[in-house]
C-alpha cells in the first residue's frame, strides 16, 4: 500500500531543493571537478611510474591492456552521461520522484552492461591481447592485468552511474573526495602488492590489478552510501527493477551520440598516432610527452564544461532557456581565460617541461615546437568542450556528432596526411590538423548555440505546479 507524503514534508523538501538550486554556481560545481580530473591524471602517471620499477615489459603490457579498459569505460559512459543529463533536467523541472526513478534505472542498466563486459574480458582476455601482436612476457602481463581489472569492470560501471547522479545533484565536492580516496588507496595498494610491502606478497602486475579492483569496490560502497545521503527522494529498491521504455529512450538519446562522438575522436587520434610512427622514434616519443603536458592545459575547460552542463540541464528542465543561454557565454569566457593562462605557462616553460621526461635533445626540440602550437589548438578545444557539453545538456546531442564526423573524419584526417606526408611538416602538421578540426567545430558550435535551435530538444518539461511531489506517492 502506498504511503502519501505529508504536506509538511513536501514543503520542507521543496525548500531544500530550492536551497540546493541556489548553490549551483559555476565555481561551486567546477573546482571539485577540476581537482578530481587533475588527481586522476596524476594517479595514472604514478601508476605507470611504479610499474616501471618492475620492468619495461610490465609497463608495455599494462599499457596495451588499458587501451581496452578505456574503450570499456567509454561504453559505460553511454548510460552514465545520458542519465546524468536526463536527471539534471528532471531536477530543474522539480519532478524529483521521476529523477529518483531514472537514477535507479541508470544504475541497473550500467550494471547489466558492466557484467557483460566483465564476462567478455575474463573469457577472451588472452585472445584480445594476442590479437595486438603481443607475445612473451608482454603478452603474459597484459593478459594478467586485463583478466583481473576487466573482470571487475562492472564495479566501474556502478561507480560511473552513481558518481554522475550525485554530481548533477550539485555534490561535486563529495564525488571529488571519494575519487581522491579511491586513488590514494590504489597507490598505497600498488606499493604493498607490487613490491610486497607491509607483509603482503610481491605480485608485480597482478598486484596492481588487484589493488585497482579493491579500491573500486571500496569507492563503490561509499558512493552508494552517499547516494542515499544527497537525495531527499531516495531510490526505492523497486526503482532498480522498474524498466521504463520512456526513460531508457531519453537516456540513450543523449548517451549514444555522446559516446559515438568520443569513439570518433579516439579513432582519429589513433590514425594520427599511426601517422607519427612514420616520422621516427623521436617524433613518436615527443608526441606522447607533448600530449601528456597538453592535458593539463585544458583541464579547466573540462571542469567548466562539466559544471556548465549541470547548470544548463537544470535551467532547461525549469524552462528557463534565457538563463541557460547566458550561462554558456559566461562559462566560455572563464574557460578561455584559464586556458590562455595555462597555455602561456606551457609555452614559456616548454623546454624544461619536455626535459622532465627525457634528456634527448631532438625529442625536446620536436616536443617544444608542437607545444607552441597549443595557442591555436587548445583555444579551439576549449570552445568545443564547453559548448558541446552544453548542447548535450540541453538535449541537442546528435548535431555535435554529425559535425564531428564531417570535421574530424572528412577534414582533419586527410588534412593531417597532407601536412605530414605531402608538405613534410612533421609532427607540427598533426597538431595543425587537429587544431583545424577543433576550430571548425568550435565555430559551428558557437553559431549552433547562438541560433538557439537547441531549445526545442528539451527532454523534460516543467509541470505547471512546479513539482510532482504533491501528485505522486513514494
Amino acid at each position: 500500500m502506498k504511503k502519501c507524503i505529508c504536506k509538511e514534508g513536501i514543503k520542507l523538501a521543496i525548500r531544500k531543493k530550492k536551497d540546493l538550486g541556489e548553490k549551483l554556481s559555476l565555481f561551486h560545481l567546477t573546482w571539485p571537478i577540476f581537482l578530481e580530473v587533475f588527481l586522476f591524471m596524476l594517479m595514472g602517471i604514478a601508476d605507470t611510474f611504479m610499474l616501471s620499477a618492475v620492468s619495461d615489459n610490465a609497463v608495455s603490457g599494462v599499457g596495451a591492456a588499458n587501451q581496452y579498459i578505456h574503450i570499456a569505460i567509454l561504453i559505460l559512459e553511454v548510460v552514465g552521461n545520458g542519465a546524468a543529463i536526463v536527471v539534471s533536467q528532471y531536477l530543474g523541472s522539480r519532478r524529483y520522484v521521476e529523477a529518483s526513478k531514472i537514477s535507479g534505472l541508470a544504475v541497473t542498466l550500467n550494471l547489466g552492461v558492466g557484467i557483460l563486459l566483465s564476462i567478455g574480458f575474463v573469457i577472451f582476455s588472452k585472445n584480445i591481447m594476442a590479437a595486438m601482436n603481443l607475445d612473451g612476457e608482454v603478452l603474459a602481463f597484459a593478459n594478467q592485468y586485463l583478466m583481473i581489472v576487466g573482470g571487475g569492470i562492472f564495479l566501474q560501471a556502478l561507480i560511473n552511474a552513481l558518481a554522475a547522479i550525485i554530481r548533477v545533484h550539485g555534490y561535486t565536492k563529495q564525488t571529488m573526495f571519494v575519487s581522491l580516496g579511491m586513488n590514494i588507496f590504489h597507490v598505497v595498494g600498488n606499493y604493498a602488492l607490487i613490491f610486497g610491502k607491509f607483509g603482503f606478497p610481491e605480485l608485480g602486475v597482478q598486484g596492481a590489478a588487484i589493488s585497482s579492483v579493491i579500491s573500486r569496490f571500496i569507492a563503490l560502497v561509499v558512493f552508494f552510501w552517499l547516494l542515499y545521503q544527497v537525495m531527499e527522494y531516495r531510490v526505492q529498491v523497486s526503482y532498480y527493477f522498474t524498466i521504463s521504455k520512456e526513460y531508457i529512450k531519453k537516456i540513450l538519446k543523449i548517451g549514444l551520440p555522446s559516446a559515438f562522438e568520443q569513439i570518433l575522436y579516439q579513432g582519429c587520434q589513433i590514425i594520427f598516432l599511426y601517422y607519427a610512427t612514420y616520422l621516427g622514434t623521436e617524433s613518436l616519443a615527443a608526441r606522447q610527452y607533448a600530449v601528456n603536458i597538453s592535458m593539463f592545459t585544458y583541464l579547466f575547460a573540462v571542469a567548466i564544461g562539466m559544471g556548465t552542463a549541470i547548470i544548463v540541464g537544470r535551467f532547461v528542465g525549469a524552462d528557463e532557456k534565457e538563463e541557460a543561454y547566458k550561462s554558456v557565454w559566461y562559462s566560455v569566457k572563464r574557460a578561455f581565460i584559464f586556458t590562455l593562462a595555462m597555455v602561456a605557462l606551457v609555452i614559456i616553460f616548454r623546454y624544461p617541461l619536455m626535459g622532465l621526461f627525457t634528456d634527448n635533445e631532438q625529442i625536446i626540440k620536436i616536443g617544444a615546437s608542437v607545444l607552441v602550437l597549443s595557442i591555436i589548438l587548445e583555444t579551439g578545444r576549449t570552445l568545443n568542450i564547453v559548448i558541446i557539453n552544453s548542447l548535450r545538456a540541453a538535449g541537442d546531442a546528435t548535431f555535435p556528432v554529425i559535425m564531428g564526423a564531417l570535421s574530424m573524419v572528412m577534414m582533419s584526417v586527410p588534412l593531417g596526411y597532407l601536412f605530414v606526408f605531402v608538405l613534410d611538416l612533421g609532427l607540427p602538421g598533426i597538431w595543425l590538423a587537429i587544431a583545424a578540426d577543433e576550430w571548425l567545430r568550435g565555430i559551428i558550435m558557437f553559431f549552433r548555440w547562438k541560433s538557439r535551435k537547441w531549445e526545442k530538444y528539451a527532454l523534460v518539461h516543467k509541470k505547471k505546479d512546479n513539482s510532482d511531489l504533491e501528485s505522486q506517492t513514494v
